[in-house]
């Protein structure tokens, strides 16, 4: 496309290109929608970014259809240039008309019907989810999850098809929506109803349901009240791990193991995911993992459940553990060294039998751990690699399993 001058007034004040669907703010300044939508939704800002003025959190986004039917006709005026007109932007809906799908969508002969539409209005921009979720939409989708789970208990098979079918489109869409800090917090309820519901959908689920539970689960337990976080029973965390096991997709085992490092430090949480399995099958998934990020949050949540007895001795029960920790040392990242030295450290500390000292000498941990103190790792990780060093000179100082080369950097 031959290079031309844009006017500046067909500019968003954001991202400095051709507005699609110039809106105005209450501050009088003009920005494109999907711009403005995301400054203001996702990234959870409360100004006007050129004015720095506070904007109400309902804020009106008013179309200016005069500023769209000037760059319209530029783009026409300039069509030789390569300049494409851009198409006249669907209104939002208004909640008269999600109040209307809401009803509809109660006839069990309509249901899947208005779901899908419900999916499509949500997908279309940040104005529509928002007021998808004013209208009460988030509260309605999670009846539907939470009554498939009562009913397909007792009901028919034709009857529990429909009701999956239902359940599961309802959780996508409540996905889609990304709900509110403040609709993430009415959704969990006073006793934590829907935190049970979906682990039940994660118990019984199809791949994609159990995805959506995760990630629903993730946002929800992040903005939850410690009482619920607290409450957390042994078979939430059985069904987080059996989704990590099952591998459902990447994002729901990103997401199962961000839930696992961020719930473990809180009361019994880190004994109840040992008891769910969750150290075996993390060392089991460690032993085929390659990517950096997920290689670093594995070791990231195992250093969380190592933070206990119980957990300290399932790692050590594994024919892999000490090994695969070992190993990730200097092989992935800093902050994977220094999670995985973590590990060592609380097993040097308080699980080192004689043992376990001589398994870390002839799985070649000790050597490891000698070769930290000569290449840069990182200034934490290496002076954790000291403290275990110096924790048992006396059983690994004189070992023929160090060569003479790491042995002249072993501390004092």
């Amino acid at each position: 496309m031959e290079e031309i001058d844009v006017p500046h007034l067909f500019l968003c004040p954001i991202s400095l290109e051709i507005m699609k669907d110039p809106v105005t703010v209450p501050t009088g300044i003009t920005y494109d929608r999907e711009s403005i939508e995301k400054w203001l939704f996702s990234g959870k800002n409360n100004t006007c970014p050129v004015t720095k003025q506070a904007l109400p959190a309902d804020c009106d986004l008013t179309p200016n259809h005069t500023l769209r039917r000037l760059i319209q006709s530029w783009c026409i005026m300039n069509a030789s240039h390569g300049i494409e007109r851009i198409p006249t932007p669907k209104p939002p809906v208004n909640k008269n008309q999600i109040a209307k799908l809401l009803k509809d969508a109660k006839s069990p002969q309509l249901k899947m019907k208005c779901l899908e539409k419900l999916r499509s209005i949500a997908s279309e921009n940040e104005t529509n989810k928002r007021c998808l979720e004013a209208a009460g939409a988030v509260e309605f989708l999670a009846s539907i999850v939470s009554n498939a789970n009562l009913v397909a208990l007792e009901a028919a098979s034709h009857v529990e098809i429909e009701l999956i079918s239902a359940s599961s489109e309802a959780l996508s869409i409540l996905y889609c929506l990304q709900v509110s800090e403040a609709g993430l917090k009415s959704l969990i309820g006073k006793n934590g109803e829907f935190i049970k519901s979906l682990t039940r959908v994660m118990q019984g689920g199809e791949y994609e349901s159990r995805a959506y539970a995760v990630l629903l689960l993730k946002s929800m337990l992040r903005v939850a009240d410690p009482t619920h976080v607290l409450s957390l029973g042994t078979e939430f965390f059985a069904e987080l791990v059996k989704a990590l096991h099952d591998q459902i997709s990447q994002q729901a085992s990103k997401a199962v193991l961000k839930l696992l490092i961020e719930l473990c430090p809180w009361g019994r949480n880190r004994v109840k995911a040992v008891e769910a399995g969750a150290v075996s099958i993390l060392i089991d998934l460690l032993l085929d993992s390659s990517e950096r990020r997920v290689c670093e949050m594995m070791l990231m949540a195992l250093d969380m459940l190592c933070g206990c007895a119980e957990g300290r001795a399932k790692l050590l029960e594994h024919g892999a553990g000490l090994a695969i920790v070992s190993k990730k040392i200097l092989r992935v990242s800093q902050l994977a060294s220094d999670r995985a030295v973590r590990i060592l450290l609380s097993i040097s500390k308080y699980s080192a039998t004689p043992a376990v000292l001589q398994e870390m000498l002839q799985l070649g941990v000790v050597a490891k751990l000698c070769l930290m103190l000569q290449v840069d790792c990182g200034n934490k990780a290496r002076e954790k690699a000291r403290v275990i060093l110096k924790l048992h000179a006396r059983v690994w100082k004189s070992s023929p399993c160090i060569s003479n080369n790491l042995l002249s950097t072993y501390p004092s």
